[in-house]
């Protein structure tokens, strides 16, 4: 791994995000052999946590790629209330049991370390990869690639349907620009995993009782409107560079 980072950063991080669809999308076939729902895409974001984890501790690039204190007080984030409303979309339909309890937890745990896996390969890798040579594409790159690879949802064994599918990955785009401003701003993408991992976790608990395609994407463009302005706003009054 590190042989691959120090040739090209940019490199590794697509390496990384490759085989990350790959295998994640691969478990979701695996499930099936053990019976509970989620349990091997579980392990294999554990196992992945740990891997990155260790690799960014173990040559001390913590602050690179924001697992610290942002160097912007909260307030200037606004409390980072907007991000606690985030979280919640996924009930705002009501709340459910979808799953019995072992395939919940599975769920529970996989969703808490996608979040982390996904922000850090997203916004940190591919983000500072490509922002060593321009900012503005390297917001838009790692936005848009982070929302697009939300399509593989299609295919993988999730049984998301197209439009649902559609309003997850526009969903994703915007959410992503939100993510790797407050990453960008406020030097720490601690608030961006935090708010991933929930958005993740609590969407075990979306109720899907009367959620019509019309229902689903008025939602959608409430949380799209939500994640807008509070980007706007951060970009209007924090500083340009941390």
């Amino acid at each position: 791994m590190k042989k691959l980072y120090e040739k090209s950063e940019l490199t590794f991080a697509i390496v990384l995000i490759v085989v990350y669809c790959m295998l994640q999308s691969l478990a979701y076939s695996l499930n099936a052999v053990t019976g509970i729902e989620y349990f091997v895409n579980g392990i294999f974001n554990i196992v992945l946590t740990v891997i990155i984890f260790g690799f960014i501790k173990k040559n001390d690039l913590s602050e690179r790629y924001g697992l610290c204190k942002p160097d912007v007080p909260a307030s200037s984030f606004l409390w980072y209330i907007p991000l606690l409303i985030l979280a919640s979309h996924n009930l705002w339909n009501g709340a459910a049991i979808n799953f019995p309890p072992a395939d919940t937890l599975c769920y529970i745990c996989n969703m808490f370390f996608v979040g982390f896996v996904e922000e850090v390969i997203f916004r940190g890798f591919l983000f500072r990869a490509i922002a060593k040579d321009n900012v503005k594409e390297a917001v838009i790159i790692s936005s848009v690639t982070f929302g697009l690879g939300h399509i593989l949802n299609l295919f993988n064994g999730s049984g998301m349907g197209v439009v649902e599918n559609l309003c997850q990955i526009c969903g994703a785009i915007a959410i992503g620009f939100l993510f790797v401003t407050i990453f960008y701003r406020g030097g720490s993408l601690i608030p961006c995993i935090i708010t991933h991992s929930a958005i993740n976790m609590v969407s075990v608990f979306s109720n899907e009782a009367g959620m019509t395609d019309e229902k689903r994407i008025l939602f959608s463009l409430s949380r799209m409107a939500i994640v807008v302005v509070y980007t706007l706003i951060l970009t209007k009054t924090l500083p340009k560079k941390q």
